[in-house]
Formats: C-alpha cells, sequence, structure tokens
C-alpha cells in the first residue's frame, strides 16, 4: 500500500506474495487476508477521497463483497442489489449470498448496485447500516474461521458518501486484476506448501516422484512470473482472458501438488497426528476450484468471448 495512504510502500504483487506466505500455513487465514487486501485495494483505486481517508486508517474487516459483479463483467450473472432514487441517495434491495471477512460488529462491504435506467454502481457499506442484516456464519467445511456469512439488504438507504465509484461497468475492469490476482495467492501459497511436504518426504521410494514435482515446481513459478509480469506492466486490464487462464492453471496445479503429497506421505497421510495438515490441504485445494468467480465460470467466460471472437 503507498506510504502515502499509511502503507509500506508495496505494489499488489507485494500483497499477493504475502497472502501467498499466509496460505502456506492456512488457506483460511489466506482467505480472510484476500478480502481485507481486496477491500482496501478498492478504497486506494476509488476516487471517492472522502471515504478512503475516513475508513482506511482504522479499517477493522473489508469484505469484498463483488464476486457477482466481476461474474456480471463476464455475462454470467446479474446483479442481487438493486436501488431506487431516494433524495440525493438511493434505497437499496437484494442480498449477496456469500462474503468473507464480516467480522460482526465491525465490518463494510463493497457491494455492486444495480440502478434502473442507470449505470450500475459500488458502494461501500458500514455493517450498523440500517435495513443491512448479516446472516449467521456459513457451514463452510474447512473455513468456519472466515467470517463468512450472507448479507440481506431491505430499504437500506445511503448516499453519495457511500460510493466506490459511480460506474460500476467503468471501474471494475480496472479492479478486477488485483482482485483476482490476490485472490491468485491463495492457491500458489498451497500448492508451495504442498510441493514442499512432498519433497520432505524421506525413502528411496520417493525419489520416483522427483521428475513430477520439480515439473510441477516449474509451471508454478512460470505462472507466478507471468502473474508479476502482467500486473507490473498493466497489461491485464485489457486482457481479462490471460489473468482467467492464470486462475485456472493454478487451481490445476494446486490439486496436482497435493496429489503428489499424498503419493509421497503413502498411508501415513492417513494417520493422526501425523496427517493432519495434509488433511487440511486436500480440504482447501477442494475449495480453490469453487472461489467466485469458480473455475467453471472462467471457462465459460472464456468459451463466450471465444465465440464472440469468432463471430466477429
Amino acid at each position: 500500500m503507498p506510504r502515502a495512504e499509511g502503507g509500506a510502500g508495496g505494489t499488489v504483487g507485494d500483497a499477493i506474495e504475502a497472502i501467498a506466505a499466509v496460505s502456506s500455513h492456512s488457506m483460511a487465514a489466506g482467505f480472510l487476508f484476500w478480502s481485507q487486501r481486496t477491500f482496501i485495494e478498492y478504497l486506494l483505486q476509488s476516487p471517492n477521497g472522502a471515504l478512503r481517508e475516513r475508513l482506511l486508517p482504522g479499517l477493522l474487516a473489508g469484505a469484498t463483497g463483488l464476486s457477482n459483479a466481476m461474474k456480471l463483467l463476464s455475462g454470467l450473472e446479474e446483479l442481487q442489489v438493486v436501488a431506487r432514487p431516494k433524495g440525493e441517495g438511493w434505497r437499496i434491495d437484494g442480498r449477496l449470498p456469500w462474503a468473507t471477512n464480516l467480522i460482526p460488529g465491525g465490518f463494510h462491504v463493497a457491494v455492486a448496485v444495480a440502478l434502473p435506467g442507470g449505470s450500475p454502481f459500488v458502494a461501500a457499506l458500514p455493517h450498523d447500516l440500517p435495513g443491512l442484516a448479516r446472516s449467521p456464519d456459513l457451514a463452510l467445511m474447512g473455513m468456519r474461521a472466515t467470517a463468512t456469512a450472507a448479507i440481506t439488504l431491505r430499504e437500506a438507504l445511503i448516499g453519495p458518501a457511500h460510493l466506490l465509484h459511480a460506474d460500476a461497468l467503468h471501474w471494475l475492469p480496472q479492479v478486477r486484476p488485483a482482485f483476482l490476482g490476490l485472490q491468485c495467492g491463495m492457491a500458489i501459497g498451497l500448492a508451495r506448501r504442498a510441493l514442499a511436504e512432498a519433497a520432505a518426504q524421506a525413502g528411496p521410494a520417493r525419489e520416483v516422484l522427483r521428475p513430477a514435482r520439480e515439473a510441477l515446481a516449474a509451471r508454478l513459478a512460470a505462472q507466478e512470473q507471468a502473474l508479476r509480469e502482467g500486473l507490473a506492466q498493466g497489461r491485464l486490464p485489457a486482457e481479462a482472458a490471460a489473468l482467467f487462464r492464470i486462475r485456472i492453471a493454478l487451481a490445476g496445479i494446486v490439486a496436482e501438488a497435493t496429489g503428489l503429497e499424498l503419493q509421497a506421505a503413502g498411508g501415513r497421510a492417513y494417520l493422526r497426528p501425523h496427517g493432519d495438515g495434509f488433511a487440511r490441504r486436500w480440504r482447501e485445494a477442494a475449495f480453490v476450484p469453487v472461489i467466485t468467480p469458480s473455475l467453471t465460470q472462467l471457462q465459460a467466460a472464456l468459451a463466450a468471448a471465444g465465440r464472440q471472437g469468432r463471430a466477429a
């Protein structure tokens, strides 16, 4: 985050590396980190300087809440929150079925809002906004500590002071590289840890896995480099397909890495307490493909873009 905003001068690439480091120990913690840092990125890229100055110094818990909006950009889903004009602001209604880092009593959540007859906009809503209700934590396997819940909005009144951006369709492509790039940090960290665990197993029988492990590590490094370079060079806002392919590739690498860890550990992976860490990573690897936008949704978006390209 820029030093002028109270940060250490790091880039989004630095934040991805930090999320990867945390996720190598616990992807649930990495999931929370991703949500917090992504919400911070929204504030940094928002033209609403007053909102940034008000929220950033004491931000306890930022929830991205824009998974629905990212699917809108790919033509996969309509916005689930709708606004009606009310004086200088709007009354909003709708529901977010998933949002992460909704720490009770202290969160702010970013929401994309449809405005019939106008452009959709993006707002940051505080936890105590009248008309906003948070569900109990969702019963996620292996992710119960991530403060993930649903948000329901009924006649919630907001105004210009809540705006992250007045034109969602213009702004969302600009923040999407950070949204998905930071998300990739979770997969990178988990894959690194699984490969390290596979390499740490003793015994000559495990040497047969060395070529596969080293080849997979090289593929991981190549995807990391593509992500870093794409972000540093500013190409990814205009090359969403490239970013989607990196996300898809990393999910496949995670699955292969945990599979190699299982092969290297053998039956010990099913013995407690030795296998407890592997069991957690196995569940975490299964979660990577379904984090919104899911691999199915990304593949559908790529297929749709391919059809449009051929039609043109």
